[in-house]
């Protein structure tokens, strides 16, 4: 046993562990192909690593940092809240809870809301919801499932059989049955899919979709085609389930990406962004599709004090500031200095696409380049990118980022482009 000194024992000091440079050896788990990179320091759209260098952050912890790094606001509100409880179960009401509710209620369709602790979670729940209205509202005895191929729902056992990508399923089987999936945005498809489960008596419970695919190549959905589903739910007593943990809470210029579709969603799940860089989930339901009791679903750690008021600070702050007009601004900007940088490396680059401030750069089929290899590049000319695929180059940057910091952003990823072509 190492010698402990302080609570802490002789293999570490008060500030970190020995090992902490990228390459040293490390006690974590191996379930991560890591940047040779350790972060120590952020301030807005800024980080700084261990030997000093700064960079700008178009990652923001895949799409979480809504209000960028160490954001005052944040830092008073939190640590108010510290000073007052941060946990407390959910065998007790809590206001923060109550107050982080009511707002995401005023400011949705949604009527009520359970909290978690993720994305992946406020999906499990999302899909008890669903089976449970299948078994209860259409008499399903096996209900189904479905979700689109590409997407990405989480790491959990059934969120990820969910993901309509086998890579993620191999090693893990069985998967959990009742779910199927469907080509994105081809209703025809859809429309085979559904009826060859319906086609004995009831059979499907819900569609689990993504507004806009993140993970699967920054692919935005077809409005036209969402109607669709819209109204074949609305025909058949199907519960449409939209998937808002990367672009809800304002990333794609309107506070929820069914917005950007023109259409409302029975239920939605929330993570990422709503918390500002703190871990907390929302499932948000309307009452018709409510069909949730004391003992149905529960969770420990969800919805508690402190996650709670980061939520309210990061939801607060979006109104205060006007970050859905910043967003919309600085959105269009990034789209427009990418179509230029498509324009200087025809032989790179392939196209852009996204919502608001998440925007995906496409490359070429025919390039050797892919975009994991981009965005190592990227850090030699101090920029953090992260890839959706191996062929989409994604960036997610703070919603408070400025006109001069995308400009840098601009300047930098076409530096390392000019590297790599």
């Amino acid at each position: 046993m190492p010698e402990l000194v302080d609570g802490l024992d002789s293999k570490s000091s008060a500030f970190g562990h020995v090992g902490s440079s990228p390459t040293a050896p490390t006690a974590v788990m191996n379930t991560y192909s890591r940047f040779p990179l350790t972060l120590v320091r952020g301030s807005g759209c800024w980080v700084w690593d261990q030997k000093g260098r700064r960079y700008l952050d178009a990652v923001a912890g895949i799409a979480t940092c809504s209000l960028g790094h160490s954001d005052r606001s944040m830092r008073r509100t939190l640590n108010r809240q510290l000073n007052r409880l941060q946990h407390v179960s959910n065998l007790y009401r809590i206001q923060e809870q109550e107050d982080l509710a009511r707002w995401l209620v005023n400011h949705s369709c949604g009527d009520s809301v359970f909290f978690c602790n993720s994305g992946a979670e406020a999906n499990e729940a999302a899909i008890k919801l669903a089976r449970k209205h299948g078994h209860t509202r259409r008499n399903i005895d096996r209900p189904v499932i479905l979700t689109a191929a590409s997407s990405f729902h989480g790491r959990t056992l059934a969120a990820v059989t969910a993901t309509g990508q086998p890579k993620y399923h191999r090693g893990f089987e069985p998967i959990v049955e009742g779910f199927d999936h469907f080509p994105f945005n081809d209703f025809e498809a859809f429309k085979d899919l559904f009826q060859r489960h319906e086609s004995n008596g009831p059979s499907v419970a819900a569609i689990l979709i993504e507004p806009l695919q993140g993970e699967g190549g920054v692919i935005p959905g077809d409005p036209d085609f969402f109607k669709k589903l819209r109204h074949l739910c609305n025909e058949s007593n199907i519960l449409l389930i939209l998937d808002e943990v990367q672009v809800g809470m304002g990333r794609s210029g309107s506070w929820w990406g069914y917005e950007q579709l023109g259409i409302k969603p029975d239920a939605f799940t929330l993570a990422k962004g709503l918390g500002g860089g703190h871990a907390i989930g929302a499932l948000v339901v309307q009452d018709h599709a409510d069909v949730f009791e004391p003992g149905d679903h529960a969770s420990t750690f969800g919805g508690n004090p402190f996650a709670c008021r980061a939520g309210l600070t990061v939801a607060c702050e979006i109104e205060r500031r006007n970050l859905l007009q910043n967003i919309q601004d600085r959105g269009q900007q990034l789209c427009t200095g990418l179509n230029q940088l498509v324009q200087r490396y025809p032989q790179l680059l392939d196209g852009v696409r996204g919502w608001g401030l998440l925007q995906g750069l496409v490359l070429k089929a025919s390039t050797a380049v892919t975009a994991p290899q981009l965005a190592s590049a990227a850090l030699d000319h101090e920029l953090l990118l992260v890839a959706a695929g191996p062929a989409v180059l994604r960036m997610v940057p703070p919603l408070v980022i400025g006109s001069r910091e995308v400009r840098q952003l601009l300047k930098r990823l076409d530096a390392t482009l000019a590297t790599v072509s």
